[in-house]
């Protein structure tokens, strides 16, 4: 067998295991066209070339390679008997008490005679102690070829018996011997001055191949074999002639832990677009003219982000933004197409925002997502049910699996658009020109495009199907445990950004969005399982390959196998500073809608926020004795988002003090985390979680008038937009978007995310949300949805929206709301009605534009009042000054009237009325 090539071993076995089809004798026993075509149309994805005897050890991969020569067997003594034994063919029996059995070699291990390098000691540092070992200089340099094949790490007796045995985790070893990778131009099927490259990077492949096909269904033309670099691992094959519009998959013979030598054929990670369901990868030149929509090259960009903080961000899912709009052309419904529908209800509303001072779209994910089908997706039959029953969620989620919705945190390929939302799936062109088209659509209403992107996981791993990086390196992209088994933290599998090639594969996918298709800012879901130094990498390389500032926000929560630093410095809220990326706070957030997003069972309801109740207006479940220290509290916290969550602000607090932001504590941690305004993201409302019109449904008062519960959402929105920082809009908040209670809508379909640009319906008391995350709250959800009162109205959900342009108007005609830098808001902004005496259902800020370009005012006084009653005030340091009300608030089409006709100031005493749950702001003009 060793004489026979790659693509002509064989082995005669009987069963089919993992999804790994074995090959028979006689399809598969040599290298013809038709037997390598064959693999290419075959119906699956992977074949077993040969079976891995049952190795004692081979299940695990409890010891790490930390560089080209170094490993360490966590847990074992030092001076113990090593050896590594290897296979091409995996046949290694390593049966305890027994020699190995099935080895073509074997290495002697040393003893590691010095301390780790520096370097190399912190970035394993997540390792335990054990034995720190060393290949010998001569034995080294085999690694790189028996990394290609089977290795077992073997602990011996004298007599060479095994006592213990274990695979071995690769990444830090594939890091170091192909170091050079990192270099790399082009991993992907690349087309330049009439040819065509092919390269990928698999190191530990015994071959590659790439099949062709001249379109999305059509069985292979041709296959051809791909020559490995040994200095970066990569395979490649050029032709001269031109495959744009081609098709392609690789077959990749690897060895892959528990299985043996396994033929996959696999699409290209890199791809820049595939064929309906992904099944195969598309060739394509972005540059080219015939990907271009009409005008792409020449079509102005938004200019209105000066600096990270003047961004007002508006979250949008392209599914939710039509499907239900009868303005847009049935066959552009829940299309990228329908941004182009310039007179349809949802692009007006787009262009009112705009207009208004919003500044960029951030669409929920529109990669190439794996749970979504790209045709034949089911629309279930929804009954016509009261608004407190079963029967809707139930039809909903009996198709779940196969509807047309998914939020879309499921990648499978990170550098294409996803097809279910192009007009074509089965066309690879489609979905490049229409993304385009949808961005310039965008564009050309004032709006920048940024998109939510997912490199922290990925659907599947191993021998799943919809797995591709790990079935071309087996056990490099994913984070692993120490038995070696995929972490799965964030919900899915793990990716590890900190091995130099998914750091590379995520920087090289947010280069090429931002520059082929004009992506003007990123937001990275879990960005805190990411090292701060990729992150930073990513932030210099699209921005020089840009030309211009690309913002960088993300969530930074910190949890999982990587919390607290255990394996590198995380883009985490508390490592990030300094660093001029954002993070979501949610201090203010928790704050204002009160409990926080894990909460259940009564605490659902009693937990009450700033903004709907908190002591002032306690719920049915409230505590009876709630401390109004607790309130007060509360509304600090509301004021550190204000002072955009810095961590050197000084704030006078409840208790008398005056202290930094980064010493008050928040539920452990400091509440103030950010060097610079920049760097902290000011949200009460996101995709995320329950909506805050239907959180607020749980906290506030059962008896809360429609329009009272509309003021409250208001009130909500003015925080945001009155926040020092990134301003985050989850799309629909300003229309009272209710999910009917749904905490975690993610794959609830259609019907429970639903978007009404007539501004009739917010879709509360459509029916119980889907069991799964929510059938436990069912008892108390069901009397809040069957209650009509708490519906708005049109007339509610009209002054929602139209109070949430006037918000964005006043955020925008000042500067003095968008400081980008940490000693102007120390300078600039005061809390007059702060401290041990203060009245805490009034928050207070006072902003002073001296000096300040884009100011637009001398001073700006803004008041936020929470309470159903009206609210007096007494600033004696504002008495004798000429306040007015914001231009805004003075406009005839003003859209809370109750500013101008009950608001009022005294400058005799400086005495201020603020109506009950009003945002106002003063100005001195």
């Amino acid at each position: 067998m060793k004489g026979m090539s790659s693509f002509g071993r064989w082995l005669l076995l009987g069963w089919v295991a993992a999804g790994v089809a074995s090959l028979p004798r006689a399809a598969y026993a040599d290298d013809s066209e038709p037997y390598r075509r064959a693999a290419c149309d075959a119906p699956d994805h992977a074949t077993r070339l040969q079976a891995s005897a049952a190795a004692a050890g081979d299940d695990q991969a409890a010891a790490y390679w930390l560089d080209g020569r170094t490993l360490r067997w966590p847990g074992k003594p030092a001076d113990g008997r090593y050896r590594l034994h290897y296979s091409e063919h995996a046949t290694l029996v390593a049966a305890r008490g027994r020699k190995v059995a099935g080895a073509d070699g074997h290495m002697a291990l040393a003893r590691a005679a010095a301390p780790l390098p520096p370097a190399l000691a912190e970035r394993f540092r997540f390792v335990p102690a054990g034995a720190d070992l060393v290949v010998g200089a001569a034995d080294a340099k085999r690694l790189p070829h028996w990394l290609r094949g089977q290795v077992l790490l073997v602990q011996e007796d004298a007599a060479g018996r095994v006592l213990d045995s274990t695979a071995l985790q690769l990444p830090g070893a594939l890091d170091d011997l192909y170091a050079a990778a990192a270099g790399l131009p082009d991993l992907s099927a690349s087309v330049a001055g009439g040819a065509t490259t092919f390269r990928l990077w698999a190191p530990t492949a015994q071959a590659v191949a790439v099949c062709l096909y001249s379109s999305g269904d059509a069985p292979a033309q041709a296959v051809h074999d791909l020559v490995r670099d040994a200095n970066t691992g990569a395979w490649s094959w050029r032709t001269p002639d031109d495959l744009s519009g081609r098709y392609y998959a690789y077959l990749v013979d690897v060895y892959v832990r528990g299985l043996g030598i396994v033929r996959n054929r696999v699409t290209d990670p890199y791809s820049v677009s595939l064929t309906t369901d992904s099944r195969r990868s598309y060739v394509a030149d972005l540059d080219a003219p015939a990907l271009k929509p009409e005008g792409w090259d020449a079509a102005p960009r938004p200019d209105r982000v000066r600096t990270q903080t003047d961004m007002a961000i508006y979250e949008l899912h392209v599914r939710d933004f039509s499907l239900g709009d009868a303005s847009v052309p049935a066959a552009h419904r829940g299309k990228y197409l329908a941004f182009t529908d310039t007179a349809s209800a949802g692009m007006r509303h787009l262009r009112a925002l705009s207009e208004a001072g919003m500044t960029d779209v951030h669409l929920l994910p529109v990669f190439d997502i794996a749970t979504i089908p790209e045709t034949g997706c089911v629309t279930p039959d929804v009954p016509d049910a009261p608004p407190d029953s079963e029967a809707q969620q139930a039809a909903v989620m009996a198709v779940a699996a196969r509807d047309c919705f998914n939020w879309g945190y499921d990648p499978y390929h990170f550098n294409a658009p996803e097809g279910s939302y192009a007009s074509d799936a089965a066309d690879g062109a489609r979905r490049i020109v229409e993304f385009r088209r949808m961005v310039m659509a965008l564009n050309a209403i004032g709006l920048r495009v940024g998109m939510d992107v997912v490199y922290n996981h990925t659907t599947t791993s191993g021998q799943a199907a919809t797995s591709v990086l790990d079935r071309i390196v087996p056990g490099y992209y994913q984070r692993l445990d120490g038995s070696g088994v995929v972490e799965r933290s964030t919900c899915c599998d793990n990716t590890a950004t900190e091995h130099a090639m998914m750091a590379k594969l995520m920087v090289d996918s947010a280069e090429l969005w931002a520059r082929h298709y004009r992506i003007d800012s990123f937001r990275f879901d879990l960005m805190g399982h990411q090292p701060r130094a990729a992150m930073e990498a990513l932030k210099r390389r699209v921005d020089a390959a840009t030309g211009r500032d690309v913002q960088l926000i993300g969530e930074g929560w910190n949890f999982g196998e990587v919390a607290d630093g255990a394996r590198f410095v995380q883009a985490s809220q508390l490592s990030l500073n300094g660093s001029g990326i954002g993070t979501f706070s949610d201090r203010t957030r928790d704050a204002l809608r009160g409990g926080g997003p894990a909460d259940g069972g009564e605490a659902l309801v009693k937990e009450q926020g700033w903004l709907n109740g908190l002591v002032y207006a306690p719920n049915a479940m409230a505590d009876a004795g709630r401390p109004r220290e607790d309130l007060l509290k509360a509304a600090d916290m509301v004021r550190v988002g204000l002072a955009g969550t810095l961590r050197d602000y000084p704030l006078h607090t409840w208790d008398g003090r005056t202290t930094p932001l980064r010493e008050i504590d928040y539920k452990g941690q400091p509440a103030g985390y950010a060097s610079q305004p920049g760097e902290a993201v000011n949200y009460a409302d996101n995709h995320d979680n329950q909506t805050l019109f239907d959180i607020n449904v749980f906290k506030l008062p059962r008896d809360t008038s429609a329009a009272d519960r509309a003021r409250v959402q208001v009130l909500g929105m003015a925080v945001t937009a009155f926040s020092q920082g990134v301003a985050y809009f989850h799309a629909g908040i300003e229309t009272l978007r209710s999910k009917s209670l749904d905490r975690n809508s993610y794959d609830s379909g259609d019907w429970f995310n639903r978007l009404d640009w007539t501004y009739r319906d917010n879709f509360f008391g459509t029916g119980l949300p889907p069991a799964g995350d929510n059938a436990d709250h069912w008892p108390l959800m069901r009397p809040l949805l069957a209650d009509a009162a708490i519906k708005p109205g049109a007339a509610d959900i009209a002054f929602a929206r139209d109070a949430f342009l006037d918000l964005l108007r006043i955020r925008a005609s000042s500067a003095l709301f968008r400081l980008d830098d940490a000693d102007e808001v120390k300078r600039r902004l005061r809390f007059p009605n702060s401290g041990a005496g203060q009245n805490p259902l009034v928050v207070v800020g006072h902003l002073d534009g001296a000096g300040l370009a884009g100011a637009g005012f001398r001073e700006i006084l803004y008041f936020v009042n929470v309470s159903p009653e009206a609210q007096r005030l007494a600033l004696p340091e504002e008495a004798g000054k000429r306040w007015r009300l914001h231009p805004v608030h003075r406009s005839v089409r003003a859209a809370d009237a109750r500013s101008l006709r009950h608001g009022a100031y005294d400058a005799r005493g400086g005495r201020f009325t603020v109506p009950a749950r009003t945002a106002m702001v003063y100005v001195l003009e």
